[in-house]
């Protein structure tokens, strides 16, 4: 059993019901199983697709996402989601580390892969506006995909500490593995409808807001419009969505904002730790359950839930869904007893395989049948887990992942620049935005519009710092490492 084959049931089962609400338009299990089997089937004749080749896909939220991603494993493909906020040289990195030589994505994207077309000669672009004469060419064999549980499925890119992205590696089994965990917590059927508004290619969204409703049978409402709220709202009603996931940004605008009464059942909160202030707000004037959760990609990626059932910590992100264990460890490996500050590890059939390509960073964190998330964390005497500390010096910018070393290592390809850090600073709506400082060569002539002029071009917007300092000199320890706390220190004062 693969991931293909369970949404060919799920279709088969749910033909005529409608799989997802889009505006004004609804589009029926029949519409994407007929699609999906379409690409599956033009990836196979015109690409000769072999098992296991990885396809990108760039793709904005829409319906043909969902196409995309189940044509690609009928195909007996991988998929490699891919942000859409990146800009091309960030694309083209993902997709020569993937050796991904496909990449679907819509004509107003494909126009920016123009300029690295010259880098990937052999590169195929399928648009989204080609599906419907796919539909219209495709025969009447359907194509099988030969995958199994063990087989890889998706390539997840996070952003990792030595500044380039890496990619985890989840194979069908680890998603599937997830999903039922998933279900189970989450109390999931084919009655409910997900509201989507945080982005697709996240893993995240991917696992709970794609693969868990299409998977059960249930239905996806997703959002056309985010801004105004209002229109979340609108649509949430409308669609009569039963299953709000997503950051604690907007449930601290929700919970300052008169609502009229919702038909959501139940909020999870992930990508972002949720403070206690916004939940105790929304639990109050909203009067919805709120939940907690904790994830990583190399997760697929739901860890641990407040449940729905029983008792919710306020600050906890509770303790392990069904059929995976959470430990607090030392550096030698050792558990920690309740009340102890460690290591949050992680161990399950949701564990990533790997990273792609980086043996030696594979082995740093999978040590032991055990995922080294690098969070810090105690559990309590109910069995309750909470972090106390991000991975170092990890941001979280509208609940995605930024890691200042990447903006660093742009930042130094600036000439004049000799050094430079980036550090987090608070931001109420965003959560934290990036701040960098830099020192110039003796005579450089660099202002702060050339510098974010240069990044403006390399980095996507989210990554991309507000603030540029320069400064004379970065602090620094007796062994010559840059003090980033005192820099942190620096903006808190200010």
């Amino acid at each position: 059993m693969n991931i293909a084959t369970q949404f060919a049931d799920s279709a088969a089962t749910n033909a005529e019901k409608i799989a997802v609400f889009f505006g004004e338009d609804n589009f029926s299990y029949k519409h994407f199983k007929r699609e999906s089997t379409a690409l599956a089937a033009h990836l196979l004749q015109k690409n000769a697709l072999q098992p296991g080749a990885r396809v990108a896909i760039w793709l904005k939220n829409c319906p043909e996402f969902i196409s995309a991603f189940y044509g690609i494993l009928q195909a007996s493909g991988v998929g490699v989601p891919i942000n859409n906020f990146l800009k091309p040289p960030e694309v083209s990195y993902i997709l020569k580390d993937a050796g991904a030589n496909i990449i679907i994505t819509d004509n107003e994207l494909a126009e920016k892969l123009a300029e690295i077309l010259p880098d990937h000669p052999d590169l195929r672009i399928i648009k989204t506006s080609e599906f419907a004469d796919l539909k219209a060419a495709s025969g009447e064999q359907p194509p099988s995909s030969s995958r199994h549980e063990s087989d890889l499925a998706v390539i997840i890119y996070t952003s990792g500490t030595t500044g380039s992205p890496k990619g985890a590696m989840l194979s069908h089994g680890n998603l599937l593995h997830n999903v039922a965990s998933c279900q189970h917590e989450l109390e999931a059927v084919e009655l409910d409808r997900m509201a989507i508004l945080l982005p697709m290619f996240h893993s995240f969204m991917l696992t709970v807001g794609v693969l868990l409703p299409t998977l059960v049978g249930g239905s996806l409402v997703l959002i056309r419009s985010l801004h105004p709220p209002k229109n979340i709202v609108m649509e949430i009603i409308k669609h009569q969505a039963t299953i709000l996931p997503a950051i604690p940004q907007l449930f601290r605008t929700l919970a300052n904002t008169k609502l009229p009464p919702l038909p959501l059942r139940l909020c999870i909160s992930g990508a972002a730790p949720l403070p206690v202030e916004v939940l105790n707000q929304f639990t109050d004037r909203v009067g919805i359950p709120l939940i907690e959760g904790y994830g990583l990609s190399e997760a697929s990626p739901v860890v641990s839930l407040n449940p729905i059932r029983g008792t919710r910590k306020p600050g906890s992100i509770g303790r392990p869904i069904k059929d995976v264990e959470v430990s607090i460890q030392d550096e030698q490996g050792n558990s920690l007893p309740a009340g102890e500050i460690g290591e949050v590890c992680v161990r399950g059939g949701n564990v990533m395989s790997g990273y792609w390509n980086r043996p030696d960073e594979s082995a740093r964190t999978l040590v032991n049948d055990w995922l080294r998330t690098g969070d810090i964390g105690y559990q309590d005497e109910e069995g309750y887990f909470f972090i106390t500390d991000r991975k170092k010096d990890m941001l979280l910018v509208n609940g995605v992942n930024v890691y200042p070393r990447e903006i660093e290592e742009t930042i130094y390809q600036i000439p004049g620049i000799k050094e430079a850090a980036v550090v987090g600073k608070a931001h109420p709506q965003k959560g934290e935005q990036p701040v960098a400082f830099v020192v110039t060569d003796e005579g450089a002539e660099l202002t702060t519009d050339q510098i974010r002029e240069f990044l403006k071009e390399r980095l996507a917007a989210f990554k991309s710092p507000r603030e540029i300092q320069i400064c004379d000199a970065l602090p620094r320890n007796a062994t010559g490492k840059i003090l980033k706390t005192k820099l942190r220190q620096r903006l808190e004062q200010a």
